[in-house]
This record gives C-alpha cells, sequence and structure tokens, in this order.
C-alpha cells in the first residue's frame, strides 16, 4: 500500500512538534504494508537545523517551490492508496486540490494542531492550510485533539469523517538514560518558546525558582526571547535533538509539562512531549486540562500543578513517591501511547473508511 504525505517538516524537529511524531509513526507503518512519501518543502529555517538524513520506513522528497515538485507529486498521488495533507504544510491548498483530484484512494487531512485552527476559525482569521471549502472534500479528517473539537470540525470546516489521532513516542529513541550534569535539575522543562505558554511557565517554573533560590531548574528549547525573566538558578539549554531528550528527562526529580493555551481550552490534546517523557522514566508534573485523566491518572502516574504552591510541594515529595511516578507513567505510555499503538490505529482507520461507503461517511457529518 502506498502513501503519500505532504506535510510541514519531518527533517527537523527545530520549533514544531510535527517531526518527531511523523518519524516513529513513518517508521511503524512500514512494517504493516505502507511505503511512505514525505514531500517537504525544504525551508531556509529547517534546512539549517536539520537533525535527520534518513527517514526509516520512507523516502523524503525535498522540494524548492511547488512548480518544481507538481509533475512528480501528481505521479506519486495518482499511485496512491492514501494521501494525507497536514495542518501548516506551507503547500497545502495545493496538494489538497491535487489530492482530491487526482488520488484513486483516500483523501485525508491530518490536522495536527487542531485547537490552534478552530481558535483562528473562531477570531475570524482563516488558517493558510486549507480554502474557503474547508474539509469537506476529504474522505477523512483526522485531528490531533479529541472531545468537543471532532464535532466542531464538522460544523465549522465541514468535515464528514472526523477521527481522533493522538500524539505518542517511540521507545525506541526514548527510553531511560543515563543522567547528565548539564541538564541536571531539580525541575526541568523543555519547549519552544511561545507567548501563550509563558503565563504557565512563569507561574509554574519562573515563581518556582524565585521561592526555592537553593533548587536548579533548567529550560530547553529554541526562540527564548532576550527579555525572559531569567534568575541565577534558572539554566538554559538551547535546542536539543531528539536524540538528547532522554538524558534531559532523566537529569532532574521532575519535569514541567505546559500547554498552549489554545490546547489546554479546547483539552483532549496530550503532547507527544508529555509522552517522550513518560518514556523515558521522567516524573511529571503537568498544568490541567478537559481530557488529561483520559491519558494519565493524576496523582498516580502525573501530578498536576494549577499553582507556584503546587510546584513547590511536587518538589518536597520523597524520592521513593518521585520513582513511584516513573514506573507507572512509563508503564501507561508503553502500554497505551507508542508509536507501534498509534499506527496500528491508523491502519485500522483508513482501512475502514476504505471501506465505509459515501452515505455512511455522510451519516457522520450528521
Amino acid at each position: 500500500m502506498r502513501m503519500v504525505i505532504f506535510g510541514l517538516t519531518v527533517t527537523s524537529s527545530w520549533g514544531n512538534g510535527h517531526a518527531t511524531l511523523w518519524r516513529g509513526l513513518i517508521r511503524a507503518l512500514a512494517p504493516l504494508g505502507w511505503r511512505i512519501s514525505f514531500f517537504e518543502h525544504d525551508t531556509p529555517y529547517y534546512a539549517g537545523a536539520r537533525d535527520l538524513d534518513h527517514l526509516d520506513g520512507g523516502n523524503v522528497v525535498l522540494y524548492g517551490g511547488w512548480d518544481d515538485v507538481a509533475q512528480a507529486a501528481a505521479v506519486a498521488v495518482r499511485e496512491a492508496d492514501a494521501v494525507i495533507v497536514t495542518s501548516y504544510c506551507p503547500d497545502a491548498v495545493q496538494a489538497s486540490h491535487l489530492a482530491c483530484e487526482s488520488c484513486p484512494g483516500l483523501k485525508v487531512f491530518y490536522d495536527l494542531d487542531t485547537a490552534v485552527t478552530l481558535a483562528r476559525i473562531e477570531q475570524g482569521d482563516q488558517p493558510p492550510y486549507f480554502g474557503p471549502e474547508g474539509l469537506r472534500d476529504f474522505d477523512l479528517v483526522l485531528s490531533y485533539t479529541g472531545g468537543p473539537a471532532l464535532d466542531a470540525l464538522k460544523t465549522m470546516l465541514g468535515a464528514r469523517l472526523v477521527v481522533p489521532l493522538y500524539g505518542h513516542v517511540d521507545p525506541g529513541h526514548h527510553r531511560p538514560s543515563q543522567p547528565r550534569a548539564e541538564f541536571a535539575g531539580d525541575l526541568s522543562y523543555l519547549g519552544t518558546y511561545a507567548d501563550d505558554r509563558q503565563t504557565g511557565v512563569e507561574k509554574l517554573l519562573v515563581a518556582p525558582a524565585v521561592r526555592m533560590p537553593d533548587r536548579r531548574f533548567v529550560i530547553g528549547g529554541a526562540q527564548y526571547p532576550q527579555d525572559f525573566p531569567w534568575s541565577d538558578n534558572i539554566f538554559f539549554v538551547r535546542h536539543l535533538p531528539p536524540a538528547d531528550h532522554p538524558a534531559f528527562f532523566c537529569s532532574s526529580r521532575l519535569t514541567l509539562n505546559v500547554t498552549r493555551e489554545a490546547m489546554a481550552r479546547k483539552g483532549w490534546c496530550p503532547s507527544g512531549r508529555l509522552f517522550e517523557a513518560a518514556a523515558c522514566g521522567a516524573a511529571i508534573i503537568s498544568d490541567d486540562w478537559p481530557g488529561l485523566e483520559s491519558f494519565f491518572e493524576p496523582g498516580k502516574e502525573i501530578l498536576l500543578a494549577h499553582s507556584t504552591e503546587d510546584v513547590v510541594a511536587a518538589l518536597g515529595l520523597s524520592d521513593g513517591e518521585i520513582e513511584a511516578l516513573r514506573r507507572r507513567a512509563r508503564e501507561r505510555v508503553l502500554d497505551e501511547h507508542t508509536s507501534a499503538r498509534r499506527a496500528a490505529e491508523l491502519d485500522r482507520i483508513l482501512n475502514e473508511a476504505a471501506r465505509a461507503p459515501a452515505s455512511e461517511q455522510m451519516k457522520e457529518a450528521v
């Protein structure tokens, strides 16, 4: 079976959460019989921070502009059993039109940024990765966000059949690792800077650091501004390639998860970073959002923080309590949230959608 993906990037994890997810998913789909081509616009932004030169389970087609690749894309689409176009793909509109006009198999849109998509539409802003027709021409829409967002994609964008496909982790790449001195801390946070996460980061990391000057706090990521409210006990590690993530997570007693505002408001949207940390055996403290308990059990597998005081209290837990959190979270993610598990789900979803008559798909839209 042949799959063609038009996505944001798979070759660079710099400043995005798409690449690592696709790498794990593609690697896990290959043994299920899928031959995959990933079309990626070769942008300078990602070319300068490329951390993959070989895609396990598939091949990458890098191109400079749509006109340069249109003919090759058309050939690939005509031979595909499934074409997937993703949110934030620079050429999503052109790729979508090509897929819907020429693909003999399933035409799929995968919104890896559903909460952001819906928030923009609610604000009257048209996202650039689909045209005025919305999503009505696709046979299937996959959503990174579950819960009420699934119905919103139908009512607001005309999607006919919507199914959640959540984040995941490849435990072959994210697993317990030896701590490293440069990442050592009492509380760590790994994430690209985002304005809509800053309030949470300040409340759940910066403020605890001010209150606990004898503790060490570590932030890893990219795009942090010079006016970030650093203190003497907050240490910064510039963007880390995925290969360094396990050591980062395993070098602190607790690691923090802060969810982007739109994702937290919609709920049912666990970040891939949350699963990666758990797979590495990290003890996680997270902000709260609707649906979180569907993925981890609060108090047993993950700690929740609503305030600075919650973080300060968590840092006072015993080593035994911290170790129990690590073990239970890792067991949960290996059981339910691996890339292999998601690949099997996607394979099943695609096969069921391919067998479903158009009349059934239309019922899903009602």
